[in-house]
């Protein structure tokens, strides 16, 4: 057996591999065009706490386009995956807390974790189609968080003048050269407490049209989404059907 494990086997690299990656994108948002659209003047005003949603293909530039007093104001809730914790040891080296762990695992855990950086003054930021999608699909947990707790709930986006496209079920966004970074944060709003589950989903899709909306998420998008999330529960059921006749 090698003395040196594979690449997808280890689970946990040493933080400073990530200093680099991290200073190279942070230096990358100062030298690119960038914009920030923001029209209640939420970021500066120190308007925590909140919980923001955001899109998983859109994450990238998020840290470093938010300024530095938000920055430090906000746990992200990331997978509690191998993969998550590259994104969470990435995090670490722009300041953002994180909390571990999705709507499908450890929920009651993950949801305490949020009320209470809620609780001491935090933004709550959540990829509600992370993070196995299907992508532009809006979870409940955002909806139920917000409602619980009583804060504003507001969609962000990243978008670039260009892009390219990783061949990965949310299609994420790399800017290319020169292209121009676009921060958009999108108006707040207040859910009512104590909403029943129909409520959940009508607010749910409420806050999906606002995302997408700030995220240019065009109609063709949204159709191409809902045909590679169809596409890809098929090839599961085939999967578990091959395995059962076997």
């Amino acid at each position: 057996m090698s003395l040196i494990p594979k690449f997808r086997e280890i689970k946990k690299w040493p933080d400073w591999l990530f200093y680099i990656p991290a200073k190279i994108i942070m230096l990358l948002r100062h030298i690119m065009r960038n914009e920030l659209i923001d029209p209640e003047g939420r970021f500066g005003s120190e308007a925590a706490p909140a919980v923001a949603v955001i899109w998983h293909n859109r994450l990238l530039f998020l840290a470093v386009m938010t300024p530095k007093w938000e920055r430090e104001h906000t746990a992200a809730l990331i997978s509690a995956s191998r993969d998550g914790q590259y994104i969470t040891d990435m995090c670490k080296q722009w300041g953002l807390e994180s909390i571990r762990g999705s709507s499908s695992r450890k929920n009651v855990q993950v949801m305490g974790e949020a009320v209470e950086c809620l609780k001491r003054g935090k933004y709550v930021a959540i990829t509600p189609d992370g993070p196995r999608g299907p992508r532009y699909s809006m979870s409940r947990g955002p909806v139920r968080l917000a409602s619980e707790t009583g804060v504003k709930i507001f969609p962000a986006a990243i978008n670039y003048s260009s892009y390219w496209e990783l061949k990965s079920w949310d299609k994420f966004r790399i800017p290319k050269p020169w292209a121009k970074i676009t921060l958009h944060i999108g108006e707040s709003f207040q859910i009512p407490p104590n909403i029943t589950d129909e409520e959940v989903d009508q607010w749910r899709e409420i806050l999906r049209k606002k995302l997408n909306e700030i995220s240019q998420v065009t109609p063709e998008m949204e159709k191409e989404a809902e045909q590679d999330a169809l596409e890809y529960a098929a090839r599961k059921a085939a999967k578990r059907n091959k395995g059962k006749i076997q």
